[in-house]
């Protein structure tokens, strides 16, 4: 289980690491095109209740932590309907995403 940490206000956010490969390059991408967006998530219970939702911009720090050392592989066709997901609706939704 990996972690996104994003502007380091919030814990961070724990995420499976092939889920997180795939937010890398999604994330990435957007990012490097100066596209905004925002992603939204269930917190863990200990963190909060309900949905939290956040700004992803280039101008804000992010870090990826991985739990493991080898990449996860990536399924091109996950990545292909995710970007779809957000570009159709200008939000990533992580428990959308599996």
């Amino acid at each position: 289980m990996g972690t996104l940490e994003y502007n380091s206000s919030r814990p961070p956010i724990d995420v499976d690491d092939s889920t997180l490969a795939h937010l890398k390059i999604i994330i990435g991408t957007k990012l490097r095109r100066h596209e905004s967006f925002m992603m939204t998530w269930v917190p863990d219970t200990d963190v909060g209740t309900g949905r939290l939702t956040i700004w992803m911009n280039p101008s804000i720090p992010l870090i990826i932590a991985f739990d493991g050392k080898e990449a996860p592989a990536v399924d091109a066709a996950r990545l292909k309907r995710m970007m779809e997901l957000l570009n159709s609706r200008g939000e990533l939704v992580l428990d959308q995403l599996t």
